[in-house]
């Protein structure tokens, strides 16, 4: 019989590529989420198949799915400034105590788990590029302490697991990543630019725009975060796209895709925005023999394909008011 894979996070961005791709490959997905940040949309096709169901649960509770579960991939969480202000305390809870509830579940299933880490745990870093030994430079009560933190606490936690008591673990450290099935108001820089010019709107940049991103596409984190699960590695692994871009390089790159005329403005820069944004990934080189095959260009055109497909009640939906405080809030 196929192997049986539980994804937390389903209904989400990454979570429903996941479902994708394990039923794809032959897999038996059960896949979970509260729904808070997570859209059935994403996930409906798969609801006649028979290698695929659905649980509607919060992680941060009790964890029980009937059955032999053979790996558990981790990715419930709230994933945008946006949410993290209008959710914080479930942002922190879904870290810690919905990652010890999985953990838990693994060690009684016998299974290995995967957790979902983030490129946030470096905080605005002092070192470039990022690689898995730097330790961060995180503010732990700033506007996105709530992430970094939780992220941070899920990987110390996950490791004990591992050291004391020989749970198989995997800890993925994930960088900007796009595609299809992001939330166009999630306050993310890809999709708002997106968003703006196919609203008719300028372009915000935060800052001068010399802050800088790298952009990874969907498909190939998938495949990154699939070859890290099946490896033998249990230290946290960098997966992202070594390409980086200044956040005003890329909104030029978006004007030029979409064909608007908008320009682009300025507004302060947010408190604790990351200054430098780029992962090393000798590692996940070296050890699982993967690295990113789509470039931006193409991965672009795909995205932007999609968010020009949705319907307009999407297209308009506005920012959550918080995040326009939020954004406001110069660095200090």
């Amino acid at each position: 019989m196929s192997k049986r894979v539980l994804i937390t996070g389903a209904a989400g961005f990454l979570g429903s590529h996941l479902c994708d791709f394990f039923v794809e490959k032959g897999y038996r997905v059960v896949g979970m989420d509260n729904l808070i940040t997570g859209d059935l949309d994403n996930i409906s096709h798969l609801f006649g198949n028979k290698s695929f169901e659905f649980h509607h649960h919060d992680v941060s509770k009790f964890v029980h799915v009937p059955g032999e579960i053979d790996y558990i991939l981790h990715f419930a969480s709230p994933a945008s400034p946006i949410d993290y202000l209008k959710i914080p305390i479930q942002t922190l809870k879904v870290g810690s105590l919905g990652t010890h509830n999985l953990l838990g579940f693994a060690m009684e299933k016998k299974a290995r788990i995967l957790v979902a880490s983030t490129s946030e745990v470096y905080g605005d870093p002092l070192v470039h590029p990022q690689t898995e030994d730097y330790w961060g430079n995180v503010n732990p009560v700033g506007p996105r302490g709530v992430y970094d933190e939780a992220k941070r606490f899920q990987e110390a936690l996950t490791m004990a697991y591992h050291t004391y008591h020989g749970l198989e673990t995997r800890i993925v450290r994930i960088f900007n990543t796009y595609g299809p099935r992001m939330r166009l108001n999630d306050g993310r820089v890809l999709p708002a630019f997106i968003g703006q010019a196919l609203r008719g709107e300028d372009l915000t940049v935060f800052g001068d725009g010399s802050q800088t991103r790298s952009f990874c596409y969907v498909s190939d984190l998938i495949e990154g975060i699939y070859r890290l699960l099946l490896s033998d590695c249990s230290d946290p692994v960098n997966i992202g796209n070594p390409d980086e871009i200044s956040i005003l390089d890329f909104a030029s790159e978006i004007v030029k895709l979409t064909g608007t005329s908008q320009k682009v403005v300025h507004k302060p820069l947010p408190k604790d925005d990351p200054t430098q944004r780029q992962p090393d990934i000798t590692k996940a080189r070296e050890i699982l023999d993967w690295e990113p095959k789509i470039n931006r260009a193409d991965g672009l055109k795909i995205t932007y394909d999609y968010f020009r497909s949705l319907p307009k009640e999407k297209l308009y939906r506005k920012e959550h008011k918080d995040f326009e405080e939020y954004i406001r809030k110069p660095r200090s």
